[in-house]
Formats: structure tokens, sequence, C-alpha cells
């Protein structure tokens, strides 16, 4: 309970991705271990201007105050997708521990979501986990490293291996098993002004944003005692930010679609209690290559069906009329209960989904995932 309080005080009942901690380990191994880090980074604030650099940001950025890489996809045929997947790894300083000389003092904490929605029976499963963490040192356990993606909560794990080279791997077990790899050898998408993403009217509440789309993805699925190899197509966000949302925004949605056409489409806005937009923005890169930036008028959401939640009693908008720069479209869950309340651990409850985006026909021209939060509660990230 004391260490809940602690979340809870730093902001940590509000993060999209977290879920919950149970099987809570203690802090990771001291500097003695092998592979450990001389020394915390030194701060390198998010800012207009600054030249993101591969693979070093491709790794953590532990003066930031939030950072997470974000994996979604889908496996089987694009027309009739067999399982949704969702793998989160999240770091957040707690500030607890700042010029604090022990190599014990839990100066960051790591969290780790995973989801996989099962089509065939219409069930969506879940599983999390939380480690404190040391900011220094690597161990099966906990690590975070920062020179590429080099990731580690309770033996869940995220790399970039060095060969071959481009190549992703996860791997997750959690009353359901999942093991990764995926294809990220092509140039990152930069979010937002060469990924600099601002969040709000002001510059203050950014962040710095790639995103890796069009990832081949080959998959082992374990669930309900069958194992099963697939493949499919995935989505690699990494995120990092010291002021994300503007005090007067509630929540955000936000969606990460593959195209049929081998293209891209990121759009988001963050929202005010009465729906009206604080700011909005996204991204549309063609399969040669070729992207369009929105600006923050040029992006619409607009509810148009929605499911009530037995658990939560909060009602989420699963369908959604999408306006930007590069079409109209219908963005569709579909499963509709792919909620995640976890409002009695990290206090956090939101939305995140596989869903499909349709063109004004009602053709599916894209699949991917919709995310949503602050309905049912304001989210708060501290």
């Amino acid at each position: 309970m004391r260490l809940r309080r602690q979340l809870l005080r730093f902001g940590l009942g509000g993060i999209a991705g977290l879920g919950g901690w149970p099987g809570l380990q203690p802090l990771a191994a001291t500097a003695d271990t092998p592979g450990a880090a001389a020394a915390p980074s030194a701060p390198d604030p998010v800012r207009p201007g600054r030249t993101l650099q591969f693979p070093r940001d491709h790794g953590a950025h532990p003066g930031a105050a939030i950072e997470w890489w974000y994996l979604t996809g889908w496996l089987g045929r694009f027309d009739a997708p067999r399982w949704g997947l969702q793998i989160t790894f999240f770091r957040r300083r707690t500030g607890l521990a700042e010029g604090h000389p022990s190599r014990h003092a839990a100066r960051q904490l790591l969290f780790a979501h995973a989801a996989l929605t099962d089509l065939a029976t219409r069930q969506h499963h879940h599983a999390q986990r939380l480690i404190r963490w040391d900011g220094l040192s690597r161990s099966p356990w906990a690590r975070c490293a920062r020179e590429t993606t080099d990731l580690a909560v309770q033996r869940w794990q995220m790399t970039r291996p060095a060969a071959p080279a481009g190549t992703v791997i996860a791997r997750i077990d959690g009353g359901f098993s999942l093991e990764l790899a995926l294809d990220a050898s092509a140039p990152p998408l930069l979010q937002g002004d060469a990924g600099f993403s601002r969040k709000g009217p002001g510059e203050r509440h950014a962040s710095h944003y790639y995103s890796q789309p069009q990832l081949p993805l080959q998959a082992t699925v374990v669930h309900a005692g069958r194992r099963e190899a697939t493949s499919g197509l995935g989505w690699l966000d990494h995120e990092w930010s010291d002021a994300l949302m503007p005090p007067e925004a509630v929540g955000w949605d936000w969606i990460g679609m593959n195209l049929a056409d081998g293209g891209a489409l990121t759009a988001f806005r963050l929202r005010r209690a009465d729906g009206s937009a604080v700011w909005a923005g996204g991204s549309h890169r063609t399969a040669d290559g070729r992207l369009r930036v929105f600006g923050a008028d040029e992006v619409r959401f607009e509810a148009r069906r929605r499911w009530t939640s037995g658990s939560s009693g909060a009602s989420w908008p699963v369908q959604w009329a999408l306006l930007t720069p590069a079409g109209a479209y219908t963005v569709a869950a579909l499963l509709d209960a792919q909620e995640m309340d976890h409002r009695g651990s990290t206090g956090l409850l939101y939305w995140e989904g596989l869903s499909a985006l349709l063109d004004a026909d009602g053709r599916r021209v894209g699949l991917g995932y919709l995310e949503m939060t602050g309905y049912g509660q304001p989210l708060r990230l501290g």
C-alpha cells in the first residue's frame, strides 16, 4: 500500500498502458551486476530542433519524466485477423531519490503491459508487470538501456539485437505467451516537427515521438494450452516527455493504422471534459515515403457509436468518423470489449484495441489500434 500511495502521489495512477502490478519484485540488482551502467545519463530535455539519432534514440532517456515503447499488431489475414496484440514497456522517473547516493534508491519505475485479443472467441486477455529500478543496473529482472532498445521487466523483454540488423524481439508470459520478431529495418517515421510532437498550444507540452509502421511480424502465440506460429503486421511507437498533457486536457483519442497500400496513418487529439479538442495532430506517410504532417486544426474526431462497459460503467466511442488531410474515414473497433480497467491498482481506466479503418465506401483500407483515455474518469499524469 505504501508503494501504491507513492505511485499515485507521483501521477502513476493515470498513465496509458500501465495496468496493475501483481507479483511486485524487489529492487533490481545493484550496480555490481554485470553490465551495470556507471551513472545516470545527463539531462536531455525535450525541445524543438533536437535531431533524433539512431540507434541511440531507440534507447532510454532516463532524464525525461515519462517514456514508453509501444508495440501493436495483428496476426492472420488483413481481411480477417485472428489475433490483436499490444505490448508496452514504460519508464517513469520517480523523483523519490534525486541526488541520493545509494545504489538501492528507486529512481525509476519500469512497467510492462501486454494484451491479446482473440477474435475467434471474442475475448480480450491482458497481463502486467512492475518493478522498481535504481536507474543504473542491468539484470534479467530490470533494465532499460540507453544506447539502444534493451528492456526487461520481470523477465518480459523487448530488444534490438545486433544481428540480424533491424530486428526487434519481444517476449512476454502472463497467462498467455507471445514471442515476436519484427523487421524494423525501415527508416523511422518522425512525428510532428522532425520528431518534436506538440501536445498543446505551447511548446512545453510536447514529446519526442517517432513511429515504425508496416513491420513484418512473425509470432508464436501460446494460449489455453495451444501453441500457434503465425505472421502479421506490427507498429512500434517510442515516445518520451517531460510534460505531456495541458492542464485542461482530461484524456486523448489516438489511432495508428497500417494502410493496405503500404502507407501509415496517425491521428490524435487531446480532449477537454466537454469533448472539445485542446490540440490535435498526426501524419500520413505514403508507401514511397512521402510524409504529410497534420496541423492542429486539420484533424477532427466525431463519435458515432458507443459501448458501455459493464465493469466500469464508462461509455467508450468504439466507432468514429475521422477527418484528416489524407481523407475522411471511419474507425471501427473489431471487438467492443477491449477496455483496460485497473482502477484497483494503478487507478487507470482506458480502452486499447484492434480496429479497422474504412473509407467513404465502407471498404477496409487500414488495420491498427485505437487508444482512448479520459472516459469514465480524467487521466492524470502528475
